[in-house]
């Protein structure tokens, strides 16, 4: 009986190029977004204990108003990656999805539960009243959906593992057992959550409008936490090269795509290294301008790039060593259908850009009056 479950007759509508270079997009681009709420959640927690201090209140209300905002793009930005991954990995990912079901869906009650508390978590810091433990839940929750979402994603690459769930539970009612690959992929993104939490006060403190004093408190703040944990952030990657599997270290080595981009290779690392380098000497010498903060955003861009396309690879390696090749596809293109959806596509990125611009120009102005 084979492994997988028999193709799907339909073609793909597009090359798989462009199907993968389009996940690949939007997975950074819902990744960034995950990071600025895991990480800026907690830090918005940690900082709202601290009542007696105006700065940390004031940067804590800064996060918590914004982190409503997040949450809407990694909602909808997660939409996107996960059609483009039906689409291409569905014989595995379909599969993986069933297995878990119970927990698959009740990804969708927990984060609308998350959302609702976030609203209340900025809504009693606004009134003085304590809110670290709202806040605590909703970052256990979130965090418990991106362990979820980690564990449909490696689970899809462990078929040797699937009857044997399916036999103990057709319900859905297990987690999968036995995988060395689950904690260190779950971890890297919490301890990039606090990195990009760091990048992202930096960026507050050239553009939005604080008092000097507040100014300084928080890039000093950001400086430290992003140099910090971009550190723990390195060795996290780290590890989750580490536990792969042979074969696939040995294929992401030796292509050139992804042993640039990868988690042990020269481009993330680079990354990483340079943003810490550059946060450092600010939280030395307290750089405070518009540029510094730009630059933070373009550096975590660029970084959550070049660690998408490194776990594209993984996938693809790990699929293709247990008989699956993502590239094995017939397609049969209509150019017209794929034309007007990127068209659209664009449009429709413009057009967030423009509302994130909108928002940005508003928490300004609110700020500038309160």
């Amino acid at each position: 009986m084979p492994v997988f479950p028999a193709i799907d007759p339909i073609p793909l509508p597009a090359p798989v190029w462009l199907l993968k270079l389009l996940h690949v997009i939007t997975l950074s681009l819902h990744f960034v977004a995950v990071e600025m709420l895991l990480g800026g959640l907690l830090l918005a927690v940690v900082l709202s204990i601290y009542r007696g201090s105006p700065n940390c209140l004031t940067a804590s209300r800064a996060l918590a108003r914004r982190l409503t905002v997040v949450m809407t793009f990694v909602i909808n930005f997660g939409v996107p990656p996960l059609l483009f991954s039906q689409v291409l990995y569905g014989r595995a990912l379909y599969t993986s999805s069933i297995l878990i079901g119970l927990y698959w869906i009740a990804i969708i009650p927990t984060l609308m539960l998350t959302y609702w508390l976030l609203y209340r978590f900025s809504a009693r810091l606004e009134a003085g009243k304590s809110a670290w433990w709202v806040g605590l839940a909703a970052w256990l929750l979130a965090g418990g959906v991106a362990r979820l979402l980690s564990t449909n994603m490696t689970l899809m690459l462990r078929p040797e593992v699937w009857r044997q769930m399916y036999s103990a539970s057709a319900m859905g009612a297990y987690l999968p057992a036995g995988d060395p690959t689950l904690t260190p992929r779950w971890f890297l993104m919490l301890a990039g959550g606090l990195f990009f939490a760091g990048l992202w006060l930096l960026y507050l403190a050239g553009r939005s409008t604080f008092s000097g004093e507040e100014k300084r408190f928080i890039a000093g703040l950001g400086a430290a936490l992003a140099a910090g944990f971009g550190v723990v952030y390195l060795l996290a990657g780290l590890w989750a090269a580490k536990v792969q599997p042979e074969a696939v270290r040995s294929g992401l080595a030796h292509h050139p795509l992804y042993r640039f981009s990868g988690l042990a290779g020269d481009g993330w690392v680079v990354m990483v290294a340079v943003a810490v380098l550059l946060v450092a000497i600010a939280g030395v010498r307290r750089i405070v301008e518009p540029w510094l903060g730009w630059t933070c955003a373009a550096v975590a861009l660029v970084t959550e790039l070049l660690f998408t396309v490194y776990r594209d690879g993984v996938r693809d390696l790990t699929l293709l060593n247990k008989g699956y090749n993502v590239w094995d596809r017939a397609v049969v293109t209509n150019w017209s259908v794929v034309a007007l959806f990127l068209v659209l596509f664009v449009a429709g990125l413009g057009v967030i850009g423009w509302l994130i611009s909108v928002v940005a120009r508003a928490e300004k102005t609110m700020e500038g009056a309160t």
